[in-house]
């Protein structure tokens, strides 16, 4: 069976674990989570990086950091991971969804427009917020969101768990555009470094920003909210998101192979690409002009004229051995979003409910809510194995299965 994913670990990550193992530093304090909080906000262009226990803590960090009152409102795609929603509501907050855009799979830049304006013009200002999610290895369009952020006031929160050393062409319509990293855009920023993810920490995150304040209210989170003249007072709530050396000496490492790293994901697609280009009913990713696409997973829409969805597709391609991953299944069609009577952390959700505009709460979170090309690709979607361990022969051998799949059924 061909994995879907593999991490590749192949450079000094022995030889940091080990020192950590051999000093004693093997806790959330040590000289590798520094160097790595460091090298990692430098990397993507921001200040101050503050490394977590892994990405849903990272955004959970991040939102909480902003001080947003219970009731704010935070726009993000319904195409992503529970994470994002999760990070709004622990927060005491709504997300607020839109679709995404059908080529990039990332979320309408122009439903985000349309979303606020109404928000705005209600009177309401529930709106605090905009959560970008990079999705699998493709940036978002960043400017226009920016500049939404801009003129109504709001804080972006930077979802970059997938797109580690993506690049955005910022700028592009002035005489001056400027590549950058993904990560350097928002407010705050967060990645993951779990195991599939091109930089890895086993598991792990971090949170960028180039705000002082909030880089010190994160930190404060991430350690239970210890006050630094008496440790165990405490005047706010905090969590223990900590991450340890040891897993920071791995990402380290990583990082030194960085640029190695990415050119063999952007190889990868561009196999994937060569293999499958021109197949009759399979979209393949993009890359748009002003994007540096980094591939973290080769996703695939099969079209619904084949007669097949991604799991019947799925179960065919392992049959041949290989093995696949469905893609995220929209938020608002999420079971657990639609029970009659949620609770969070013991806190009924039911004023959260009134409070997003629905005064019968046995209709659960996001009644009524359709975002078609969520709902299509969730369907229809699935991704090759894609790790960093892939090699030639075994992209060969996945572009044969899925075209003797597709041949079988035509």
């Amino acid at each position: 069976m061909i994995p879907v994913n593999e991490p590749l670990i192949g450079g000094r990550e022995e030889e940091y674990v080990r020192e950590c193992l051999r000093t004693g530093w093997i806790s959330s304090s040590g000289r590798f989570i520094e160097e790595f909080e460091q090298k990692w906000a430098a990397y993507c262009g921001m200040a101050h990086g503050i490394a977590v226990s892994n990405g849903t803590t990272a955004l959970q960090a991040a939102v909480a950091c902003l001080g947003f009152e219970p009731g704010f409102q935070v726009i993000m795609p319904s195409f992503t991971i529970i994470s994002c929603a999760l990070a709004v509501l622990y927060n005491g907050g709504m997300p607020v969804f839109v679709d995404c855009d059908p080529r990039t799979w990332c979320l309408d830049v122009n439903q985000v427009r349309e979303k606020i304006e109404k928000d705005q013009q209600q009177g309401e200002q529930h709106i605090k917020a905009i959560m970008p999610v990079h999705i699998y290895g493709h940036p978002v369009d960043m400017d226009p969101l920016m500049e939404l952020a801009r003129k109504y006031n709001l804080k972006i929160i930077e979802d970059a768990a997938e797109v580690h050393g993506a690049g955005y062409l910022t700028g592009r319509n002035t005489p001056s555009p400027q590549w950058k990293k993904c990560g350097g855009f928002g407010h705050v920023s967060t990645f993951s470094f779990y195991a599939n993810k091109l930089i890895t920490t086993g598991e792990g995150g971090m949170v960028l920003t180039n705000d002082e304040m909030l880089a010190e209210k994160i930190r404060s989170i991430r350690n239970l909210c210890f006050r630094p003249e008496q440790r165990f007072l405490h005047t706010e709530l905090g969590h223990n998101f900590r991450l340890t050396n040891l897993q920071a000496a791995v990402g380290l490492a990583q990082m030194e192979r960085i640029d190695e790293i990415i050119a063999r994901k952007r190889w990868m697609g561009q196999a994937y690409a060569e293999r499958l280009r021109g197949i009759d009913g399979l979209q393949l990713p993009v890359e748009e002009p002003w994007a540096k696409q980094v591939y973290w997973m080769y996703g695939t829409v099969l079209d619904e004229s084949t007669g097949l969805d991604a799991i019947q597709f799925a179960q065919k391609l392992k049959a041949k051995g290989v093995e696949t991953r469905p893609f995220f299944l929209g938020m608002h069609q999420q079971p657990v979003f639609q029970t009659t009577r949620m609770t969070m952390r013991g806190r009924d959700l039911a004023p959260t409910l009134t409070t997003h505009g629905g005064n019968d709460k046995n209709r659960g979170l996001f009644p009524d809510e359709s975002y078609p090309i969520t709902e299509r690709i969730a369907r229809q979607g699935l991704y090759l194995p894609s790790g960093l361990t892939i090699t030639k022969t075994q992209i060969d051998l996945v572009c044969n299965a899925v075209k003797a799949v597709l041949d079988e059924i035509s």
